[in-house]
């Protein structure tokens, strides 16, 4: 990396506002934790006062957000490089990364802590395992060795449905299981889809990410591999009997059209299609939640 790339990571003193240190987080990233969350509290047996299932949501929140602010401290230096990342606030000079790193444990230690006390110790293991997870077995060892990075990596993001579930049953069975399942199938096609027509940053940083390693015509064909993994699985909840069949109906009609996205981005030679694929599988995951929650009773206690 050169010192001008790296220039504004290194400075000993950043003016950094709140808007900064709420960039850390991962906002968009953590929207989706929030609500993968929420469904597994909905979605689980048994009842779960309100005001306890908020300080859980809260704690998923935290939890994710503390991730991501250690993600960036760890990955300032390609940050710095690639484009998608260089406004974030460790690059822009905005928070040192000594800043960042600290913030980041704080929110890590208090999130779990938090957990532990005011919900359960099953649900605040969880929360520490998907931390410890993002940050040491993905962003430490994963991203920068191998282009199973995010094959591997995505169990990280595929636990909040399954804290959610341990808030309310103080449990993980194999309906919670399912729910992982949905969000661990469902990561590759959605990030090699981004990772198709980002793949010049990822080359100028240096990350193994599939397209760079192996090529686009492989990409496109394990996108559509997992695609077609993820129909079956993506049902899957409702033989279980987690949710009814208006859940199952809506995901094979869903899960047809992401198929038709893959198929499609397998045969564009431009990235139009996939794209599109990125964009549709973020909607995607959405609805089948959002599905979820409305073809189930709320387990919360009034």
């Amino acid at each position: 990396m050169s010192d001008a790339a790296f220039r504004t990571v290194a400075l000993e003193h950043a003016d950094a506002a709140p808007g900064d240190y709420f960039a850390l987080l991962k906002p968009r990233v953590v929207s989706l934790v929030v609500f993968t969350g929420a469904t597994g509290i909905l979605v689980a047996p048994g009842t779960i006062h309100p005001l306890i299932a908020l300080v859980a949501l809260l704690c998923i929140a935290v939890g994710a957000g503390a991730a991501g602010a250690i993600n960036m401290w760890y990955d300032r230096d390609i940050d710095a490089i690639m484009a998608r990342t260089s406004n974030r606030p460790i690059p822009m000079g905005k928070i040192t990364p000594g800043d960042a790193l600290g913030f980041g444990t704080v929110l890590a230690v208090g999130s779990v802590t938090v957990m532990g006390l005011a919900v359960n110790y099953a649900a605040a293991g969880l929360l520490a395992v998907s931390i410890l997870f993002y940050v040491f077995i993905y962003t430490v060892w994963l991203k920068r060795r191998t282009p199973q990075n995010i094959v591997i990596g995505g169990a990280a993001g595929a636990f909040p449905p399954m804290i959610g579930w341990a808030a309310v049953t103080g449990s993980v069975g194999i309906e919670s299981a399912l729910l992982f399942a949905l969000i661990f199938f469902w990561t590759p096609p959605h990030f090699w889809a981004l990772a198709l027509y980002r793949r010049g940053d990822y080359e100028k940083a240096g990350i193994p990410m599939l397209p760079v390693v192996a090529g686009e015509a492989e990409t496109k064909k394990q996108m559509l591999f997992y695609t077609i993994l993820l129909l079956p699985i993506a049902v899957a909840p409702t033989w279980f009997g987690v949710v009814g069949w208006l859940y199952g109906s809506v995901a094979v009609v869903l899960g047809l059209i992401f198929l038709a996205a893959a198929i499609a981005v397998y045969f564009d030679k431009t990235h139009r299609s996939a794209k599109r694929m990125f964009g549709y599988s973020i909607f995607y995951l959405f609805a089948l939640f959002a599905t979820m929650m409305a073809d189930v009773p709320s387990g919360l206690a009034g």
